[in-house]
């Protein structure tokens, strides 16, 4: 019988994972990963899927992840990873799902802010962009991070400083991301603002970033773009496509939209955010995730 179908104990794991076996035994005694099987003499011993789960808790720890929620995401592998199996542990055209890094990232970005380390902040953010672009940063990072910090603030009733420098760190790394890309192709531009009143500023700045990655030209308005204004840029731009966002019901109303001009050619006119109350316009298109605007945008596009 070989040593892998018999169990390995804890000296061989410590040697082969590089863990020190009291770090390991800690890991059983507080989180529950531990040996699972036992040998013909009751001692028990680790099996592959075991190593498994050890290697995966040592990675995210690695990453930044703190102990007790890389053991909560270790503990629910099962079995060999598909690399150890030699074939992919997936349905044909199915996505694995990676949790674990994604995670860790957004560990590391909420530490870094509540201790108010901009600099940490920027680079974490950055580093992202860099590697993975706009809309994965910010569904898979941004997102997550501003959660975490909503539901701190709403348990202890602080962390406002925490959140402005969040969002300042934000936006200034979306700016120099989208100043790094391609020149614009030269197509109509896409105009983007809040809705009258509206002050939440940031998902129009990434909308603008991630179509920047794709060469399309942007103007953002910004916060609390009164509609006149806004149907004022748009006789001037002549955009193919104007995105107005609303994240707050007092924000909120539609029936201003109706009063925007028609433009010819025609700039489809799309509207994102929880904020909108009531029916919207004949021809207004709403939206409800980043993706789903990217896409309706591009639809306006040559």
């Amino acid at each position: 019988m070989s040593e892998e179908e018999a169990g390995y104990g804890i000296g061989a794991v410590s040697r082969l994972l590089g863990v020190p076996a009291p770090t390991l035994r800690t890991w059983n005694l507080r989180y529950g990963l531990g040996p699972s099987r036992r040998s013909a003499g009751g001692h028990r011993r680790y099996d592959a899927a075991d190593l498994h789960r050890l290697r995966e808790m040592k990675r995210l720890i690695a990453e930044g992840l703190p102990p007790a929620e890389a053991a909560r995401h270790a503990l629910t592998l099962t079995g060999e990873p598909a690399r150890e199996q030699g074939e992919a542990a997936q349905a044909p055209g199915e996505a694995v799902p990676s949790p674990g890094p994604a995670r860790a990232g957004v560990a590391s970005l909420v530490r870094a802010a509540f201790v108010l380390d901009s600099h940490a902040v920027s680079h974490l953010l950055e580093s992202s962009l860099a590697a993975q672009g706009v809309r994965p940063t910010w569904e898979g990072l941004v997102l997550p991070a501003f959660d975490a910090v909503c539901r701190r603030q709403d348990d202890s009733g602080a962390g406002i400083d925490v959140e402005h420098l969040l969002s300042d760190r934000i936006l200034a790394a979306l700016h120099r991301h989208a100043l790094r890309q391609a020149a614009p192709s030269g197509r109509r531009p896409v105009l983007l603002a809040c809705a009258e009143d509206e002050q939440h500023t940031l998902p129009v700045h990434a909308l603008s970033a991630a179509l920047a990655e794709e060469g399309v030209e942007t103007r953002v308005l910004g916060a609390r773009t009164p509609y006149a204004a806004l149907a004022h840029a748009m006789r001037r731009l002549h955009p193919a496509a104007v995105f107005v966002w609303s994240q707050q019901e007092l924000t909120g109303a539609t029936a201003p939209l109706a009063a925007l001009p028609r433009l010819r050619p025609a700039a489809r006119l799309i509207v994102g955010g929880r904020g909108w109350r009531g029916a919207l316009p004949e021809g207004v298109i709403r939206v409800d995730t980043f993706r789903e605007a990217l896409s309706q945008i591009r639809r306006t596009l040559p």
